[in-house]
């Protein structure tokens, strides 16, 4: 895929291959219309390369960027196509779609406002900036009336004894409040037919996985017996039959049979509660054996967005909402496999003094921050040139086989595992077998084609070994189901 976003000035006419320029742009569309978004990316590109001043080829770019979630690279293009064209409507409509991904809502709403005066009989950018709007408002409202000394809990306001169950419920309940490993087992048939877990037990259940958490370190270290068998699975993203498929072809989690899951749980996919309680329930049976880190979508910004927070709200109450929000900020942010590996989601950092004792040391009971070493942990991404590179998502950085040797020479480790991106194979080995990608959503979005993985290794050698398997069929709910409304431009 082409990472280029610095573009040639305008050139003159005689310059340019028109033509030429058309020819690229006409293959990449039909590139893209088989979500080959790379592809179409790399033909854009080239058709940009032959004439450098059509606003419409940044665009396109920019939209094929949207699709690959280079939310940073969707940005500059959809710029640049307005600064050539100021007029041209559809270069503010990505600009606010790439703006609403970052989470900008004012820079969006104020495009999509001159989408409205430039097209007032426009129905739809009406609606998406009227959606718009009201999340401007909405955040506007949280930060008046919030303070350190007021700020609410919703742990401390949920009344479980005041939850009955009603006589017809006949699904899994705890037992004496705990989960059991009968009480998984019943959950996952439950949600295989698309049942539900009564609201008592849900909440019971992020009750005590919030305090489970409380007490945890933002990096926690983890020991691998030499003999045992440890597996490392990345992004779910909602896609709960591919995680049950996940368990069938290596075990269900048990003392003996360890899991780590690195982030992005939800969003996206529309069985994204499924997953969530699954794996919260797993934690909780086998809190030594069983791990999770958190993802760049464990926020509150990205639920609003992809999914999750409206089907949270549709499954249950706005209030339970809420409180994943709150257990989420509790979330580690990495881990140390037997002081060799470091797992996180994201990537590597803007500094080279980074050491493992900061990580453990990072206040991470809030929501991720806009750079520093906690946001780079869950938004940084490699890259394969030496050096750093401002991020190809606008949040975090890219980084280097170098900056990755340094990392690991300072502290002591033989490599990094993190996901956080679409492979085609489900994993990708980088920067001499030093960062590994494992992607564990096949077929991400019922639309990539790419295959999932996750990582098995044992302790007395830690080399990674990867299985890759394909999606398997889900009931008939498209993901995105419960998205915001206003991210139906980027889909």
């Amino acid at each position: 895929m082409s990472t280029e976003t610095q573009e040639k000035p305008i050139i003159s006419v005689n310059d340019v291959d028109e033509e030429l320029a058309e020819k690229y742009k006409s293959e990449a569309n039909e590139y893209f219309k088989k979500q080959d978004f790379d592809t179409a990316i790399d033909l854009y590109t080239k058709a940009i390369a032959a004439n450098p001043n059509v606003c419409i080829y940044y665009a396109n770019r920019s939209f094929a960027y949207l699709k690959i979630e280079c939310f940073g690279y969707a940005l500059h293009d959809a710029s640049r196509s307005v600064e050539l064209d100021k007029s041209y409507v559809k270069g503010f409509y990505r600009r606010a779609a790439a703006n609403m991904a970052l989470g900008k809502w004012k820079e969006a709403l104020k495009d999509y406002e001159f989408v409205t005066k430039m097209r007032p009989n426009d129905k739809d950018a009406k609606l998406k900036y009227n959606e718009c709007n009201k999340i401007v408002k909405k955040i506007a409202f949280e930060k008046a009336i919030s303070t350190e000394d007021n700020r609410k809990n919703i742990a401390d306001s949920i009344n479980l004894d005041a939850m009955t169950i009603e006589h017809e419920y006949e699904g899994p309940k705890l037992e004496n409040g705990k989960v059991t490993l009968k009480f998984m087992k019943e959950l996952m048939e439950l949600y295989k037919n698309q049942g539900k877990l009564h609201r008592k037990f849900a909440y019971k259940i992020l009750l005590d996985i919030k305090t489970y958490f409380m007490a945890q370190p933002s990096l926690v270290d983890v020991s691998i017996a030499d003999d045992n068998k440890f597996t490392v699975c990345g992004d779910i993203h909602g896609q709960f039959f591919d995680l049950m498929n996940v368990f069938e072809l290596n075990g269900l989690p048990s003392e003996t049979n360890p899991y780590l899951f690195n982030g992005d749980f939800v969003d996206r996919g529309s069985f994204s509660v499924e997953c969530i309680f699954t794996l919260f329930g797993f934690k909780l049976l086998f809190p030594n054996h069983f791990y999770m880190s958190r993802g760049n979508h464990e926020s509150a910004t990205m639920n609003q967005m992809y999914g999750f927070d409206g089907e949270v709200k549709s499954k249950y109450t706005a209030q339970m909402a809420d409180l994943f929000t709150e257990v989420y900020n509790w979330l580690p942010l990495a881990h140390c496999l037997n002081k060799r590996v470091l797992v996180m989601h994201g990537g590597l950092f803007s500094r080279d003094d980074v050491t493992l004792d900061e990580i453990r040391k990072i206040d991470r009971n809030r929501q991720p921050p806009e750079d520093g070493p906690m946001c780079e942990l869950l938004w940084s991404d490699p890259q394969p040139q030496d050096g750093r590179a401002p991020s190809k998502r606008g949040v975090g950085c890219q980084f280097g086989p170098d900056v990755t040797k340094t990392f690991l020479d300072l502290n002591k480790l033989d490599y990094v595992i993190r996901s956080h991106e679409v492979k085609n194979d489900g994993y990708e080995v980088a920067h001499d077998g030093k960062c590994i990608t494992v992607f564990s959503a096949p077929n991400y979005c019922d639309t990539m084609g790419n295959k999932g993985a996750f990582i098995t290794l044992k302790g007395q050698d830690m080399i990674p070994k990867y299985t890759t398997y394909e999606a398997v069929p889900h009931p008939n709910v498209k993901p995105m189901a419960y998205a915001n409304s206003l991210l139906s431009l980027m889909c």
